[in-house]
């Protein structure tokens, strides 16, 4: 029996050598009990990639105002009548109202024509144009900065403007040019010269656009004017009711004294 017991102790421990002793020893070496890996999550739907949103590069300002007007103007009429010159329009809330004041006056003006309102109001132009008035190129949407951008911009401005009038009124002669703001350069005079346009600027200016009311610009035209003066009053670009009221006084007094004609 003891022989036995002997024999099955032997075989005890040669199995047990076989797989290890159980310490933690073996345990490190065989490294960490697997763990059962979570789902990947779900790859998410390809969606359609957004297209960029185009913006128009802000076009370039290449030079700077002048600290005083260039040469090149013409701010009086050269002869003794005053001339009247409206800006902005022709817009059909305003406009028709001024052109028949002029006709009660029997006196004539120059429009200074924005070439989006006169591609929107041809029939506007057609009037201004058929009553003895002048017309005269505001540039194509009113731009402050017309006058500072490239040479070429300018051009194409002032060309695609003429012939937003000349559609309204074809072979119509546009003989002056007036820059938005009196914000004049060298070069926008050069270019208008270059399309046969004399720049018109002015010396007589109540700032109607501020909205004074009509007694204060009838007042300030009657302070400022002078033999020759060209006036600068708007039918456009916003409520013109103080110029449109403020016409008859400043027409009669300037009528009186000086004279009103369209510019030549």
């Amino acid at each position: 029996m003891r022989a036995r017991a002997v024999l099955a102790t032997a075989l005890a421990l040669l199995l047990l050598g076989g797989c290890g002793d159980g310490t933690a020893t073996d345990r490190r070496a065989a490294g960490p009990d697997p763990v059962a890996s979570a789902p990947l999550p779900a790859e998410p739907a390809p969606s359609a990639t957004p297209r960029p949103t185009r913006t128009a590069p802000p076009r370039p300002l290449v030079r700077p105002l002048p600290a005083k007007l260039p040469a090149g103007l013409r701010r009086t009429t050269g002869v003794r009548t005053v001339a009247l010159t409206f800006d902005d329009g022709p817009d059909p809330a305003w406009t028709p109202k001024v052109l028949d004041r002029l006709r009660a006056a029997r006196v004539t003006a120059t429009f200074c024509v924005v070439g989006t309102q006169a591609r929107r109001h041809p029939e506007l132009v057609r009037r201004i144009v058929r009553e003895g008035h002048q017309l005269c190129n505001h540039s194509w949407n009113h731009d402050l900065d017309l006058a500072r951008r490239p040479v070429a911009d300018i051009r194409r401005d002032l060309v695609r403007t003429n012939a937003a009038i000349r559609a309204a009124v074809p072979g119509a002669k546009v003989p002056f040019y007036r820059q938005p703001g009196g914000r004049w350069t060298r070069e926008v005079v050069t270019v208008a010269g270059q399309l046969g346009m004399r720049s018109l600027h002015w010396n007589v200016d109540p700032q109607d656009w501020g909205k004074p009311t009509a007694a204060t610009i009838a007042k300030r035209v009657r302070a400022a004017a002078r033999p020759g003066s060209v006036v600068l009053l708007h039918d456009g670009g916003g409520n013109r009711a103080a110029t449109l009221a403020a016409c008859p006084h400043l027409i009669t007094d300037l009528k009186r004294r000086y004279g009103v004609a369209r510019l030549r």
